[in-house]
């Protein structure tokens, strides 16, 4: 949608949807673009990705022609708000960053349960937490929004119970502004609680069967942070540009959650926490359990970008030389995934 040398806004859309599992790109600023080209990318390949390379010009400008907001939103159809998400850019923000307008679509199937995940999907997360803090009435907002789209029996939102500022914000977010059948459900600190399936057996008694889907058994599973994206893009007109993130572990010299632009470079994120320290031997995209190590940090924040873990060689060693396997199964029964 643009080429180089082109002028664009923040909030502008720079690449479409190329399917029905894809999403759009929007600028993060506005500039100028420099480049579009393969680059290096945080991805477990390693391989690079096509990437839109825009040099800010320090106005960070709206673009014009923006979509509508849309406070009155219930005068819109389920089809009109699967559109206004799709054209955001919206996805997943827990890191597993699948379109969410394809997730909203039950295409005519009951959804007896909406699951809102307020569980952070690994140890050393803590931007939902912050989220839900400092944004429960924007959260709500958006809830109330997907309600409207998919119609469930019931909402369950669930937040562990070492959030308590978290859950308060949210009752008291709730309490002002009440919404059909929802109920604020803590549930006990224990990995992986954050896990779809897993918060959903937690939550419901449900199982979802193996190789399949929540909608297969009437259940949609949406995280607090796109449920924010969702009111930005609905109420307020602005795609996804941004996200929260956490930046930590012991290697990092001061952890903190930072807003941060989408395509901002890792070595800024690390920057803006004060640097790293002396000891650092890793960097991890996502948490401990489940992230991945980075060989640079000249690479972009991406919209899946929850975690940046600086660690050192006492909190991440080197892994042990690979024994070979017996296939006992013993490893499956320790396994918390």
């Amino acid at each position: 949608m643009v080429s180089c040398g082109d002028q664009v806004g923040k909030g502008q859309m720079i690449a479409r949807a190329s399917n029905y599992i894809s999403a759009a790109i929007h600028s993060p600023t506005s500039g100028t673009v420099v480049a579009i080209e393969e680059r290096p990318v945080p991805h477990p390949s390693a391989l690079p990705g096509l990437c839109v390379v825009i040099e800010s010009d320090g106005e960070d400008r709206w673009a014009e022609g923006l979509p509508a907001r849309h406070p009155d939103f219930r005068e819109l159809s389920d089809v009109d708000l699967r559109n206004i998400v799709r054209d955001a850019g919206i996805v997943g923000l827990g890191g597993a960053a699948f379109p969410t307008a394809v997730k909203l679509n039950p295409a005519g199937k009951t959804i007896d349960t909406l699951v809102i995940n307020g569980i952070e999907c690994e140890p050393y997360i803590t931007c939902d937490d912050r989220l839900m803090r400092e944004h429960a009435s924007e959260i709500l907002s958006g809830i109330a929004v997907v309600q409207h789209m998919i119609h469930p029996g019931q909402t369950l939102i669930g937040v562990e119970d070492n959030k308590p500022k978290a859950v308060c914000a949210l009752q008291e977010a709730l309490e002002q502004n009440p919404l059909p059948n929802t109920e604020i459900v803590v549930i006990p600190t224990l990995y992986p609680s954050g896990g779809e399936k897993q918060l959903i057996k937690i939550l419901t008694g449900k199982e979802v069967p193996s190789m399949g889907l929540p909608m297969s058994i009437g259940i949609i599973c949406q995280n607090v942070g796109t449920m924010h994206a969702v009111h930005k893009a609905v109420i307020e007109g602005e795609p996804l540009i941004e996200r929260l993130m956490t930046v930590t572990g012991d290697a990092v010299k001061e952890p903190c959650n930072l807003r941060v632009r989408i395509g901002t470079s890792i070595a800024d994120c690390i920057k803006a926490a004060s640097g790293y320290t002396s000891t650092v031997q890793r960097l991890i995209m996502g948490g401990p359990m489940m992230g991945f190590a980075l060989d640079r940090d000249d690479l972009p924040v991406l919209k899946s970008t929850n975690c940046l873990l600086a660690a050192s060689a006492e909190l991440a060693p080197p892994p042990s030389s690979s024994m070979p396997c017996i296939r006992c199964g013993e490893c499956m029964k320790v396994c918390p995934a």
